[in-house]
This record gives C-alpha cells, sequence and structure tokens, in this order.
C-alpha cells in the first residue's frame, strides 16, 4: 500500500505510571489492560467512527475523521474509567493519560506519522492521568460544539517539535464532575398484536345462523 495524505483527528493513550505497575505485578497488570482494552476502549473507538491504528503495548493510537467523535470517545473512556476496577487500591488502578490533536498525516498501512501524530503523543504526556488534554486547532474546532470548558495551560515546548504547541486540559475532576451518561431507551416496537380470546367478527350472510 502506497502511502498517502489526510486530515485526521489523532488520539494518543497510555497507561499512567506502566512501568511502576508492571514491576509490581505483570501478570495481572496486563490482563487488567487487555480487558480495559477490549471491554471499554476499542469499542468506544468504534462506536464514535475511529480506528486504532496500532497498539504500542501501554497503549494505542487512534484516527478519527472528525474531530468531535474524537473527543467525545476520550470524554467518554475517561468518565467510564473512574467506575472500572472499584476494589482496586488506588496506587495500583489503571489510569490513562490521553492527547487529541487534529493534522496532515502520512497514511500507511499499519501505522501514521507526521508532527500531526507527534503532537498528539505530546500532549498525551501533559494530560493527567484520568485527563485528557487537546491541542489549540481541536479546542477551536469543538468549542461551539460541545459543552466541554477546557483549561488553557498556554504555550508548551515539547520534545521534537519546532514550535511551541498551546495546549488545554480536561481534568480528572472536570471528568468526575459530568452528569452520568444516559442511555437511551430501545425504540418501542410497532408490531401490532391481536388481543387473545376474540374472534373476528364476519359480516358476510353465510355467517349468520
Amino acid at each position: 500500500m502506497a502511502s498517502t495524505r489526510r486530515l485526521a483527528a489523532i488520539l494518543a493513550a497510555d497507561v499512567a505510571g506502566y512501568s511502576r505497575l508492571m514491576g509490581a505485578d505483570e501478570e495481572g497488570t496486563h490482563e487488567r489492560l487487555q480487558a480495559h482494552l477490549r471491554e471499554l476502549i476499542d469499542p468506544k473507538i468504534e462506536e464514535h467512527r475511529g480506528r486504532i491504528v496500532k497498539n504500542t503495548g501501554d497503549g494505542l493510537l487512534a484516527e478519527f475523521a472528525s474531530v468531535v467523535d474524537a473527543v467525545r470517545c476520550a470524554v467518554e473512556v475517561q468518565r467510564r474509567m473512574i467506575h472500572r476496577e472499584p476494589d482496586v487500591h488506588e496506587e495500583r488502578r489503571i489510569r490513562f493519560r490521553i492527547g487529541v490533536n487534529l493534522g496532515d498525516v502520512i497514511v500507511e498501512e499499519h501505522d501514521i506519522f507526521g508532527d500531526g501524530v507527534n503532537i498528539a503523543a505530546r500532549l498525551e504526556a501533559l494530560a493527567e492521568p484520568g485527563g485528557f488534554c487537546i491541542s489549540r486547532v481541536v479546542r477551536d474546532q469543538v468549542r461551539d460544539k460541545l459543552p466541554y470548558q477546557f483549561e488553557d495551560i498556554g504555550e508548551q515546548s515539547v520534545k521534537n517539535i519546532v514550535r511551541p504547541v498551546r495546549a488545554y486540559v480536561f481534568s480528572p475532576a472536570d471528568v468526575a464532575a459530568l452528569p452520568p451518561a444516559t442511555i437511551p431507551a430501545p425504540p418501542k416496537s410497532r408490531r401490532r398484536v391481536r388481543a387473545r380470546g376474540r374472534r373476528p367478527v364476519c359480516q358476510s350472510s353465510s355467517c349468520r345462523l
């Protein structure tokens, strides 16, 4: 597959303190991470019309055609992670950091490249565990479309990016303050059910005895 270019919303996620968690309980951490990916993150990315580009061992890289969908996905993942692992001690819980950027990327069959991807990864590193961080271009695109208030943390000098990046954060406290997610009620069936115990009325003279 030849490489192509396209504009994409990039979501980068990793596990905060992954090396520490693996050092304390390698098999348990791996199993719990795989469960989070399988039961929550992968389905949420698909639900918001995204594509998982690759897993990175302690996280993942995904792309979306819509930056609104990418931010919604980040919010839903972090909101639902609050209620997972309720019996695990806080120091051992898996918590994700997420960065979202919008940029022109080079697309190959199993990977994407470019400054847009690198900035998403750097924004992820600026996020608190349980929160997420977005670039200015993302904030400008979603500010009138989504009801989330981001904190401006100013220009950030990040590794391997020539120009400073203006960053905005949504903290774990902001995530926790969101109203509970609602599940739409299933549509009511329109099938008509004939009442039992009633015989159809015949209007023909042949029915009259």
